[in-house]
């Protein structure tokens, strides 16, 4: 099996798991508390979007990234080997506390295990390095910024808003839990 063969199979699962759990958890506005404010549309119109213009760019433009590398699609493919492990290991840790839109369940506690010893977000972190591996693989700079800047932006918006809804439904447990984990990458942000 190549090396293109096994991103694409890589892609195509994590971009299918993206559908799935995007549908299968969703919160409705009669089981739980929905605090969304337009966050899972923005994500998905700038994750399509982004991942749209990337690919484009890169196959109608030549690499641009250090000299176009071949090791930067494997750097890419590490990446993304990585970022799915993160991400589908985050969903599975919280289980139906997991929601594709930003919304609180009457039942739900503040989880602090797996990842969540380490980070409040490693959901949010494995699809940045998701696509930071896309932007990788382009081997193309323009590509990585059109697929990394415009996605960042809308993951940090979406943080705000899940941390605003987490204050309010949590309060000073919550607040306790922000001190001593970090948003996004363990040690620094």
């Amino acid at each position: 099996m190549t090396l293109s063969t096994v991103w694409q199979l890589l892609f195509w699962a994590w971009f299918a798991s993206e559908l799935i759990v995007g549908v299968a958890t969703r919160t409705r506005h009669n089981a739980g508390k929905v605090h969304d404010r337009g966050s899972l549309v923005l994500l998905w119109i700038v994750l399509f979007t982004s991942i749209t213009t990337a690919t484009w760019i890169s196959e109608a433009r030549p690499p641009t990234m250090f000299g176009g590398v071949q090791a930067l699609k494997t750097a890419g493919l590490v990446v993304l080997i990585i970022a799915l492990i993160i991400r589908w290991s985050a969903i599975i840790t919280l289980g139906k506390s997991f929601s594709s839109n930003v919304a609180i369940h009457e039942s739900q506690q503040i989880n602090r295990s797996g990842l969540y010893r380490f980070i409040r977000h490693p959901s949010y972190l494995g699809l940045l390095l998701a696509f930071l591996a896309i932007g990788l693989h382009s081997r193309n700079w323009l590509s990585l910024g059109i697929v990394l800047l415009p996605t960042t932006a809308a993951v940090l918006y979406r943080i705000h808003v899940e941390e605003s809804a987490l204050i309010q439904a949590f309060g000073e447990q919550y607040v306790a839990y922000s001190k001593v984990t970090n948003c996004l990458i363990p040690g620094v942000y």
